[in-house]
């Protein structure tokens, strides 16, 4: 199998994975075919979603966990949201996010975790609702 195979069978498994974790309605966002943010997409499908959380290592829930601590201490607030998603959709419980939540408060403080609270709070509410 020549390079340029693997990495369009990475980047198919990449987008496969994308798709399983953010859910169709985020990755079916319009911008993905605009050719600026190809440049962007083509990057992450390629390097976080195709390489990364492929790796056989750790499981994509536990992936997810780990994301939702990065990023709320970190205070990357849209993409926090945009994992809670993928974390719920991964399996995470609303208990298991919000344990997260506190341990990013008690190493990244209070703040960060009140804004995460926040964050999460309308994600993990449509989510409910969707679940009936």
């Amino acid at each position: 199998m020549d390079d340029r195979h693997v990495d369009q069978q990475r980047r198919a498994e990449g987008d496969k994975v994308r798709r399983e974790v953010l859910g169709s309605a985020y990755a079916d966002n319009p911008k993905k075919d605009d050719p600026f943010y190809r440049h962007f997409m083509e990057f992450t499908v390629d390097h976080c979603w195709g390489n990364v959380w492929l790796r056989p290592g750790l499981e994509l829930k536990t992936r997810s966990m780990l994301n939702i601590a990065m990023l709320a201490s970190m205070a990357r607030w849209h993409e926090l949201a945009v994992h809670t998603r993928g974390a719920l959709n991964n399996g995470c419980t609303e208990q298991e996010i919000a344990e997260i939540l506190l341990q990013a408060g008690v190493y990244a403080g209070v703040p960060v975790a009140s804004e995460a609270f926040r964050t999460c709070l309308p994600v993990i509410e449509a989510w409910r609702k969707e679940q009936g």
